[in-house]
């Protein structure tokens, strides 16, 4: 794999496609019609990249290839690697591509807002996909930002801009929401892989090996992003991928305490625990009685 080149500007992008100077130079929007196929190149920028595109089906972000022909959104974070892929000569990619530097967020609410949207983070995992009316709304708000950039740049420009993208990233969190609800089948599939990861670590030697598996362990063996995880659990489950795994420790727990004659010391052993105390006040805590109650519920 070649070594991604680094972007510092959004003058240096324009550049690289043989662009006109950008109208403001910390944000622009770009034509993805417009732009040169860059098969094998690969990018890392230090701007923020969020796209709406179409026939971009061979389109890579970090190591994922998409594959999609309806339109997506995606999210590209400072930092975050991106490949260009050959475009299908028939078929020219549809869509724009808003470029914003993180110093145009400076002095304004939006510059420690944006890093607390997950989905900057799910560029490498799953775009936005958008129906006719939710590309409708978003092209809108981005036609305004365009109006904005192309005219007399004035001591208001970059407050109505900030508005705008404000805007624009609330009805990103709102579609994404909407994604997670509506495209069951992927999700559950998900959730199934998930809990079947859980089961086969709790039931071999792992725990007693490595102990209790990370939120980043779980996540890459998904294939997800630990954003992506815990956003797709909290709305699914309504719990975080760490009261997930607490969770699947208890039931475990349970299970030893109900069929087993161990000891309490042994069953914390089993479990990763180095001191059987530390069991103890984790179970208590989780059920409101201790391992001891417990067993003797059953006896």
């Amino acid at each position: 794999m070649n070594t991604p080149i680094r972007v510092s500007s959004i003058a240096q992008a324009h550049k690289m496609q043989d662009f006109a100077p950008p109208s403001h130079p910390l944000i622009s929007i770009i034509e993805c019609g417009a732009m040169k196929s860059a098969p094998g190149l690969s990018a890392v920028l230090d701007f923020y990249m969020i796209s709406v595109k179409r026939n971009c089906n061979n389109l890579m972000y970090g190591q994922q290839k998409y594959d999609f022909d309806d339109g997506f959104m995606a999210f590209v974070a400072p930092n975050q690697v991106i490949s260009g892929q050959q475009h299908d000569p028939h078929e020219r990619p549809v869509g724009w591509m808003l470029l914003v530097h993180p110093d145009f967020f400076w002095g304004t609410p939006l510059a420690k807002k944006i890093k607390q949207y997950e989905y900057f983070s799910y560029a490498v995992n799953e775009a936005l996909f958008l129906s006719d009316k939710e590309q409708s709304i978003i092209n809108a708000i981005v036609d305004n930002i365009r109006q904005e950039c192309s005219g007399n740049i004035d001591k208001f420009t970059q407050g109505i801009i900030i508005a705008h993208l404000d805007t624009l990233l609330n009805y990103a969190e709102r579609f994404y929401q909407r994604q997670f609800i509506t495209r069951k089948i992927t999700n559950h599939q998900i959730l199934d892989r998930l809990n079947d990861m859980l089961e086969g670590y709790f039931n071999s030697d792992d725990l007693l090996n490595k102990g209790l598996p990370t939120v980043e362990f779980i996540s890459d063996k998904l294939n997800v992003s630990p954003s992506y995880l815990r956003g797709l659990l909290k709305t699914l489950t309504g719990q975080s991928t760490q009261q997930l795994i607490h969770e699947k420790l208890i039931d475990k727990a349970k299970e030893k305490l109900s069929t087993t004659s161990l000891s309490v010391s042994e069953i914390a052993y089993e479990l990763g625990f180095e001191h059987p105390q530390s069991f103890s006040k984790f179970f208590k805590t989780k059920t409101n009685v201790s391992p001891v109650a417990f067993r003797e519920a059953f006896n």
